[in-house]
């Protein structure tokens, strides 16, 4: 009998063909294949014949098939692609059909599907592992051990600003994650990366979360004022697309066009929407301040309309105060392109300490999609044999539930004008594992140097 793990999948859209092509081309040693299910027949007939032409006989069933294709193929792992909104229902039935689960983030998209989530885990025992890559990137790697190493001590509080630029923000805002059913909006299915940095930086988790929000850019009026006055609702339509810097060229992308506007026909589903539509309802401008069981705090924001992309972080703390730039490249989804590879020329670390000079750290790089991080996941995922990983870069479900309730909570602030309690979301959740941090009593302490 073969000893190599097997695998199915569920949902084969633009992520989702990363874990897809990388189980039958990279890791084909270790792993096998041996089924998959998607909504749309014609997506899914494609993949099945590309695998087919790589030596490699996937099983493929149709969305409303997944207990057949469990009961057919035997698998050990399933992995989770689909839309957001679905996440949950098949995790939880993975679960109770004996698998693991490995799902992309978020993990799902309120409270009551997270509290499934964690309810299904500790009742069958069974392994969900949440796929956050952005831990994996050498320079955030750095940022982590840094703070591990007490150089600015206790960490107080923390400002996080992250700017999506216009190409890449206004990509959310013609698909499916336009609407908050499908994804939880951007604080949930983008900023889930972010939360989740602060939680492993800060090993420590949210407690209160206050939020306000808006929709300003990506809006008719916002069209108005560009002079786009005869739009249509898709692209490909529009009488403006000429005169639109947002247009999308779907038919001009020939992956774009196989994998979407060529199974238009078995679902409907339209990749092209209009960015300025009034049918969306997330927002595009989000500001939160959150506090942390560890003591901290911290102030974030997230702006969809940028003319570059990247994050800014500062850490305050009782040694000093550590500043991360991180500049990448912009993409429009499975376009492609590297999605979020790192410009080495935009990213840099910088310490303050107390009483002391400045200084720049050398930066950890890392080449490949979102910023290095994508093949230590990958890694991490597929290979018998695991990582040396001081830093606890894997993350299960504990860790993929604080991150989404940092943006769930937000949602709900947004929607009563509130502070939110995360305890008063989902129970029962228990502690992630996160690498140590100084304790607070070394962390406030320091040398002070007198002139003799």
């Amino acid at each position: 009998m073969s000893s190599k793990k097997r695998y199915v999948q569920v949902g084969i859209g633009g992520r989702g063909e990363w874990y897809y092509q990388t189980l039958i081309n990279q890791y084909r040693e270790h792993c096998e294949l041996v089924g998959a299910c998607d909504s749309n027949e014609g997506r899914l007939k494609m993949h099945l014949d590309w695998a087919r032409a790589k030596g490699v006989e996937v099983k493929g069933y149709s969305d409303k098939e997944f207990d057949k294709m469990i009961a057919e193929t035997k698998p050990d792992r399933v992995i989770i692609t689909t839309r957001d909104c679905y996440h949950d229902e098949y995790v939880c039935r993975a679960l109770e059909l004996g698998c693991d689960a490995i799902t992309e983030k978020p993990m799902t998209t309120d409270e009551h599907k997270c509290q499934r989530i964690i309810d299904t885990q500790r009742r069958t025992g069974k392994k969900v592992t949440v796929t956050f890559n952005y831990r994996y990137a050498p320079p955030r790697l750095q940022v982590k051990d840094l703070l591990m190493s007490g150089v600015v001590g206790d960490v107080m509080s923390v400002d996080y600003h992250y700017l999506l630029a216009y190409p890449h923000g206004g990509d959310y805002f013609r698909r499916w994650h336009r609407n908050k059913a499908n994804s939880g909006g951007l604080m949930v299915h983008k900023a889930t990366h972010h939360f989740d940095l602060v939680n492993w930086f800060l090993s420590s988790v949210p407690e209160t979360v206050f939020a306000k929000g808006s929709r300003k850019f990506y809006t008719p009026r916002q069209a108005e004022r560009f002079g786009l006055v005869n739009r249509s609702e898709r692209c490909m339509d529009c009488a403006d697309a000429k005169r639109c810097k947002f247009y999308f060229d779907l038919k001009g992308n020939e992956y774009l066009r196989k994998i979407y506007y060529d199974n238009e026909q078995y679902d409907g589903y339209v990749r092209d929407r209009c960015v300025f539509s009034d049918t969306i309802d997330i927002e595009d401008r989000m500001d939160l301040v959150v506090q942390y069981q560890s003591g901290a705090s911290m102030s974030y924001s997230l702006s969809a309309y940028m003319p570059w992309e990247g994050y800014y972080i500062v850490f305050n703390g009782s040694k000093g105060r550590l500043e991360h730039m991180c500049q990448e490249t912009v993409y429009i989804s499975a376009d492609g392109t590297v999605p979020g590879a790192l410009k080495r020329e935009g990213t840099w670390t910088r310490i303050f300490p107390h009483f002391d000079p400045a200084y720049e750290v050398e930066i950890w790089t890392g080449e490949g999609g979102h910023g290095g991080g994508d093949e230590p996941l990958l890694h991490d995922l597929f290979h018998p044999d695991p990582r040396e990983d001081k830093y606890l870069c894997a993350a299960d479900q504990r860790a993929g539930a604080y991150s989404i309730l940092t943006g769930i909570a937000a949602n709900r602030s947004m929607e009563q004008g509130r502070e939110i309690r995360i305890d008063d979301l989902v129970q029962n959740i228990g502690m992630p594992v996160y690498p140590p941090m100084p304790s607070k009593d070394d962390a406030m302490t320091w040398d002070l140097k007198s002139e003799q």
